[in-house]
Order: C-alpha cells, then sequence, then structure tokens
C-alpha cells in the first residue's frame, strides 16, 4: 500500500456559515431568557386561572415561546456577543487570512 501524504491544502479552510452561527446563538440567547423568565416568576401558575398539572406543565412551553419571540425581535443583544464567540478571535476576516 503506498503511504499517505499529508501535506496542506491549497483550498482556504471552509468558513463557518454566518446563518448557522447566527440560529446557534440566537437559540442559546432564546433559552438564556426562557430561564430568566422562568426564575423571575412568568412561568409559574396562578391560582386565578384555576392550576392544575396542565397548567404547570404549560407554563414552561410559555416562557420558552416569549424568549423565542424576544430573541428573534433583538432580544438582550447577547446573540451578537455569542455569535463574535463563535466566529473566534478576528472574526471571518482572521480565518480568511489565515488560509
Amino acid at each position: 500500500m503506498p503511504p499517505l501524504l499529508v501535506g496542506r491544502s491549497s483550498h482556504p479552510p471552509a468558513l463557518p456559515d454566518d446563518g448557522a452561527l447566527r440560529a446557534a446563538a440566537r437559540a442559546a440567547e432564546a433559552a438564556f431568557l426562557a430561564e430568566m423568565l422562568r426564575f423571575a416568576g412568568l412561568g409559574q401558575a396562578r391560582a386565578a386561572l384555576g392550576g392544575g398539572a396542565g397548567e404547570e406543565q404549560l407554563s414552561g412551553t410559555l416562557a420558552r415561546a416569549q424568549a423565542e419571540v424576544l430573541a428573534e425581535a433583538g432580544g438582550i443583544g447577547l446573540a451578537q456577543v455569542i455569535f463574535e464567540a463563535l466566529q473566534g478571535p478576528g472574526g471571518r476576516d482572521d480565518a480568511a487570512r489565515s488560509g
């Protein structure tokens, strides 16, 4: 069997897809916001609505849905910070130059 030759590729390294990174960052922000909304008591069952197991189970879904809407509308800016962190040091320009 011939030896496997490993060398440097003449092709630049594949850059992360901005759309996928932005979606991941937005999802992370939505998850964070959902936890904050739950912690603030938004998802707690209210006695005025009758309470019960069904209301308790759906309250978490409500907090997640509201958090996703908040994140889609721009959120608190956390998605942008996460997006830049996912791009790595220097962002896309740095990744393009290293190839």
